[in-house]
C-alpha cells in the first residue's frame, strides 16, 4: 500500500513536471478532450438537474420551518455551485472519461506498447498522459459551469414553481449572500478533481497486469479510488476557503 501510493505520487510528479515541455501534442490533447467531452456533457446535465432539484427541495422545506424562506435561494445556488457542481462533474468525468483512459492504457500496457516506445526513445507519459490531463482539466471546468448552470435553473424551478417560492426573493438573496469567490472555488475544485481523476486513471492503466482481465479490474479500481480521493480532497479544499475567504453576512 505504502509502496503504491509512492509510485502514484512519484508518476503524478513526472507527469505535472511534463506540462510545460516540448514538443507539446496538440492533436491528442485535442482528440481527448473531445473525446471526454462528447461522453461527459449529456450525463452531467441530465445529473446536475435531479441533484439541484433535491438541494431546491430540502433546502425550501427546511428554511420554511426555520422562517428564513427568502434565503432559499441564496443556500440552494451557493450548495450548487461550490458543492455539488464540482462533484457532479468529477464523479463523471472520472466514471465515463477516466474509465475510458484508463481501459484505453492499460491495454496499450498488456500489448507492450509502452515498452516499444521506451525503446524507441519515447517518454510515454509526456506522449500519452500529459494530454490527458490537460484535457481532463479543461473540460471539468467548461464542464462545471454547465453543471452549475443547469443545476441552479433547476432548483429556482422546482423553488418557485413546486414549492411557491417567489422568484424575486430567490434571485435577490443569492445576490446578498454570494460572491466571486464562490464560483472561483467551484472552477478550483472542478480543475483539481479533473487532473486526480486523470493521473489515477493514467497510472492505473499504465500499471495493469494479468491479460485483459487486469485491465478491467484495473478500470474498477481506478473509479473507486477517484471518487475517495475527490471526497477527501472536497473536504480540504472547501475547509482552506472558509478559513481563508470571509464570508458574507458573518
Amino acid at each position: 500500500m505504502i509502496a503504491a501510493t509512492g509510485n502514484f505520487v512519484a508518476f503524478s510528479l513526472d507527469a505535472l513536471r511534463g506540462l510545460p515541455r516540448r514538443p507539446f501534442q496538440l492533436r491528442e490533447f485535442v482528440q481527448q478532450a473531445w473525446f471526454i467531452s462528447s461522453v461527459s456533457i449529456l450525463p452531467a446535465a441530465l445529473v446536475s438537474i435531479p441533484f439541484g432539484a433535491v438541494i431546491a427541495l430540502q433546502l425550501g422545506s427546511l428554511v420554511r420551518q426555520l422562517g428564513a424562506q427568502s434565503f432559499t435561494g441564496a443556500a440552494s445556488v451557493l450548495a450548487v455551485v461550490r458543492e455539488a457542481g464540482p462533484i457532479v462533474t468529477a464523479l463523471i468525468i472520472a466514471g465515463a472519461g477516466g474509465s475510458a483512459i484508463c481501459a484505453d492504457l492499460g491495454a496499450r500496457k498488456i500489448r507492450e506498447e509502452l515498452d516499444a516506445m521506451r525503446v524507441l526513445g519515447i517518454d510515454p507519459i509526456q506522449r500519452l498522459v500529459v494530454p490527458r490531463l490537460l484535457a481532463s482539466m479543461l473540460v471539468a471546468v467548461l464542464l462545471n459551469g454547465l453543471v452549475n448552470v443547469v443545476g441552479v435553473a433547476g432548483g429556482y424551478f422546482f423553488n418557485v414553481v413546486l414549492q411557491g417560492g417567489t422568484p424575486g426573493a430567490y434571485l435577490a438573496s443569492f445576490q446578498a449572500l454570494g460572491q466571486l469567490p464562490d464560483l472561483v472555488v467551484g472552477e478550483i475544485k472542478a480543475l483539481v478533481f479533473g487532473a486526480v481523476a486523470a493521473l489515477v486513471a493514467s497510472y492505473k492503466g499504465m500499471t495493469a497486469k494479468g491479460g485483459p482481465k487486469g485491465v478491467g479490474e484495473a478500470v474498477n479500481q481506478s473509479v473507486v479510488i477517484t471518487f475517495m480521493l475527490l471526497f477527501a480532497l472536497n473536504f480540504v479544499i472547501t475547509a482552506i476557503y472558509f478559513q481563508v475567504v470571509p464570508q458574507k453576512g458573518t
